[in-house]
């Protein structure tokens, strides 16, 4: 079966592009009903204003306890299990209890605070840089530069052991793939947790100076065990996965546009609006988390009624002409357009501040170690079924 078929509608990508089905849906009708893989149907928005409705309305537009454990072929679970498996996890929670927790981690993810760790990200990206050089070209851009500065920066902010950085990016690669069997992925989920409360556990006993000893430190008596696992697990995918993901298919936009690249290189003062519109364009994450009505709600001439799910479409709504003129391109002057490649409202990503950062020190000091970086070797190799966009290779030379 082709991925068309496989994929949800909302997944479903040519290379760096919303599938043009999906552009389709949003400029026709902008809402629409659709299969998703839980084996049931959802209203699929797809218009920026919408989504934008959608995501900010936490009264309206509730979290949908609904996923993983009921797709075909997963272990049941009591609501015990689902309970533990949501504790300290904000994108499985609403208010109250979402601004409790992140009320909690807030001021560890200002602007203020990531600045503090702009010189030891400075120093990882160099590091790595250093090794790419001395290994010398042809290099796989995402082994070497993209997934392991992310994933080194996260463990230090968490206090996560980096030699472990193996086998946690094992499991969230696998767990983050759709093509993979249920059984395995739900299997993945608990050693996860498993390894996280062991991390848990010590910080308990001893805490350290990292977030988690913090959170133990600060929070200890409001904060249960599986809160604090909730946590960091969350924080630990999330932290790598995505940056990670923004860095590769970023270098490869740039390379694939050699004038944008040829405007960053000749004006890195850019930067913070490149970022930003590498974001937009690139709208990694498919949908984020999916949403019931509470009540009757109208998006786009559609009257959809209490109970029902709703998924919001990002690469299409960040595509939205209603958003800004010929948004399918990639114009790295355009600055801050108000996309929602961060998600939107109360669930807006909590480490925003880290990833921008990041990628505003990691891609010009990539163009500026390399001025004639390069594809070489075989094609970029797309995660078609991953929950996060990426890619699982990029050959470079230079």
């Amino acid at each position: 079966m082709s991925e068309s078929e496989t994929l949800p509608l909302y997944m479903r990508r040519s290379e760096f592009d919303p599938a043009p089905e999906l552009g389709a849906l949003r400029d026709k009708e902008g809402v629409a009903r659709v299969r998703t893989p839980f084996g049931i149907e959802a209203w699929l928005v797809t218009r920026h204003a919408d989504v934008r409705e959608v995501l900010g309305d936490a009264e309206r537009f509730r979290l949908a306890q609904r996923g993983i454990p009921e797709l075909p072929g997963a272990p049941k679970l009591s609501e015990e299990d689902l309970a533990v498996l949501r504790a300290g996890n904000l994108l499985g929670v609403d208010p109250p209890e979402h601004t409790r927790l992140r009320r909690m981690l807030t001021p560890e993810f200002t602007i203020r605070r990531m600045r503090r760790l702009e010189p030891r990200i400075t120093s990882i990206v160099e590091q790595h840089l250093d090794a790419m050089e001395s290994a010398g070209p042809p290099a796989d851009l995402v082994s070497s530069f993209a997934l392991p500065i992310p994933s080194l920066v996260i463990c230090e902010l968490l206090g996560v052991p980096y030699e472990d950085r193996d086998g946690f990016q094992h499991r969230t690669t696998r767990m983050l793939d759709m093509s993979v069997p249920i059984q395995e992925r739900m299997a993945l989920q608990m050693e996860s947790r498993a390894y996280m409360a062991g991390l848990v556990a010590r910080n308990r006993a001893e805490p350290g100076e990292e977030l988690l000893g913090m959170l133990v430190r600060e929070h200890g008596d409001e904060l249960t065990s599986n809160e604090l696992i909730g946590i960091g697990a969350l924080l630990l995918l999330a932290g790598h996965e995505t940056t990670s993901n923004m860095l590769s298919l970023g270098t490869l936009a740039l390379l694939r546009h050699p004038d944008q690249l040829e405007l960053l290189r000749k004006e890195p003062e850019r930067i913070d609006a490149a970022v930003e519109e590498l974001l937009r364009w690139l709208s990694i994450v498919h949908s984020g988390t999916f949403k019931v009505t509470t009540t009757e709600v109208e998006l786009s001439g559609q009257t959809i009624g209490p109970g029902e799910l709703v998924a919001c479409a990002l690469p299409a709504a960040n595509r939205d002409p209603a958003l800004l003129p010929d948004a399918d391109r990639l114009d790295i002057t355009r600055g801050e357009p108000g996309h929602v490649a961060f998600g939107h409202g109360v669930h807006h990503c909590l480490g925003a501040p880290l990833a921008r950062m990041e990628m505003r020190i990691a891609f010009p000091a990539l163009l500026r170690r390399f001025p004639g970086l390069r594809l070489a070797g075989p094609e970029a190799r797309f995660r078609s079924f991953n929950i996060v966009y990426g890619l699982a290779s990029l050959e470079v030379a230079w």
